[in-house]
């Protein structure tokens, strides 16, 4: 009973998570992204383009055919080419964010407008800094609940399977085509340059989210006294730690040397004592994007 309660709260969190964020990521496009022609890659970004070149071209739309509608309809053969060629990786909970996106996208834009709800005209930088940062938050909540953004995601991912290359470097190199594309079609230089701003504060934020904002540190001690090290680190710190068995490069001596991860203010006592009593200690600090295990985050989260 109690693991069906567990797992009945994982769905739920999960699809609320898309739904949120999905919202969010419309938001962000229809009040800062959509009015102002900013093409920040995806297949939305395809939709702006394609909703104004459209304009006064459709009597049933004559402001353009819907971002939302052009996406959605991007999307979804994407998906479907996706499950075919990569797997069923992507499932019901990329359809339902693409489908609920471009719901809320015309919904919003519906109520709202599309004719510079916010009067940014004059200072689109600004819209670009708060546009990526909603987009950013809204895909970070929909990649939490472990689906996908779908659209240029996919396409990279199948380039990268026929090609071997990076998916990363792939998604760049989609995006950066879909933005000169904006580039060809509005012949303004600054859309590019906006739209690789969105690109950029879009993927920190999506980080942040996922990753979530971490002040643990790992740190590593090569040190002539491990042992005076680790009761600091036990019985001070109250952290711990794994002795690492090494062998120095240069004279081929035995080496012990110590990880443990702990928070910011945790090294720089560590790092205090480790001062006073070895001042010829080697030590390694590097953030620790994440950390799972027994005095952090659990694995079963």
């Amino acid at each position: 009973m109690q693991k069906r309660r567990a797992i009945a709260k994982e769905i739920i969190v999960s699809y609320g998570l898309i739904v949120i964020g999905a919202f969010i990521m419309a938001a962000g496009f229809v009040l800062f992204i959509n009015p102002y022609k900013i093409v920040p890659g995806g297949v939305y970004g395809i939709g702006i383009v394609v909703h104004y070149i459209t304009k006064g071209l459709i009597p049933f739309w004559p402001e353009g055919i819907p971002i939302g509608l052009v996406g959605l309809s991007l999307d979804i053969p994407l998906i479907l080419l996706g499950m075919h060629l990569l797997g069923t990786k992507f499932g019901t909970k990329t359809i339902l964010g693409s489908f609920l996106m471009s719901s809320f996208m015309m919904v919003l834009t519906y109520f709202i407008g599309e004719h510079d709800p916010l009067g940014l005209q004059e200072d689109i930088l600004l819209s670009c800094i708060f546009g990526g940062l909603t987009v950013g938050l809204g895909l970070g909540l929909i990649f939490r609940s472990r689906a996908t953004s779908g659209g240029s995601d996919i396409i990279a991912m199948i380039l990268s399977k026929y090609s071997k290359l990076p998916v990363g470097q792939l998604l760049i190199l989609v995006d950066s085509t879909i933005v000169l594309i904006g580039l060809a079609t509005f012949k303004d230089w600054r859309i590019p340059l906006y739209s690789w701003i969105v690109i950029y504060i879009t993927g920190e934020v999506i980080d942040l989210v996922v990753e979530g904002v971490n002040f643990e540190k790992s740190v590593f001690i090569i040190s002539d006294h491990p042992e005076a090290i680790r009761q600091k680190i036990i019985y001070d710190l109250r952290r711990g730690g794994t002795f690492i068995e090494g062998e120095g490069m240069y004279n081929g001596k035995p080496r012990r040397i110590i990880h443990t991860v702990m928070s910011r203010r945790e090294v720089s006592l560590l790092l205090d004592h480790v001062r006073r009593i070895d001042p010829d200690a080697f030590i390694t600090v590097t953030d620790a994007s994440e950390i799972l295990g027994e005095g952090f985050k659990s694995l079963n989260e």
